[in-house]
């Protein structure tokens, strides 16, 4: 029979060996599906600025649909620099702008994520399948589908998930 001591010891050390493999799976875990950019542009202010560290989840869109409200990650052209937009359009909707206001199909789009808004106008277009259009959320300070078209679903990289820099700022995008 083990002493008491012992016992405790046995414990602990089962302990910590479970937390070491736990945050080994972690590690790895992050490694492979998830990404910390900073972020670097004002175009998604007020809710993500310039200067935060923002996590993408490279692993979500494997398994499920990009949606609406989407903030993704994305190439852009040739640039390794990863982009950060809202996901406006879907495959199939045609997207207007008349006088700053979105319009899906015809109808207005509620965003009450854009405080930055501008009057531009932009003729309708239909998001192709395989693509989505994406805005940033300050109207006023963002290159986006308005200025270079759709984003392929291949450049799309992944989710933005968590804010996790500065600490004023941490908390899901």
């Amino acid at each position: 029979m083990l002493s008491q001591p012992s016992v405790r010891l046995a414990r602990l050390r089962r302990g910590v060996v479970a937390a070491s493999e736990v945050l080994v799976l972690a590690l790895l875990g992050a490694a492979f599906f998830f990404r910390l950019p900073q972020v670097s542009g004002f175009s998604m202010e007020p809710r993500v600025g310039a200067g935060e560290f923002v996590v993408i989840d490279t692993l979500s869109y494997r398994f499920g649909a990009v949606h609406r409200g989407d903030i993704v990650a994305f190439r852009h052209g040739a640039s390794s620099e990863a982009y950060l937009k809202r996901v406006i359009g879907l495959p199939g909707d045609r997207v207007a702008i008349r006088r700053g206001i979105v319009l899906i199909d015809g109808q207005p789009l509620a965003e009450p994520y854009v405080r930055y808004r501008d009057n531009r106008s932009e003729p309708e277009v239909t998001v192709p399948a395989g693509a989505y259009y994406v805005l940033g959320d300050n109207r006023r300070n963002s290159d986006d589908s308005r200025d270079w078209g759709f984003v392929p679903a291949s450049a799309i990289i992944g989710k933005a998930w968590l804010a996790v820099w500065p600490p004023s700022k941490v908390g899901r995008v």
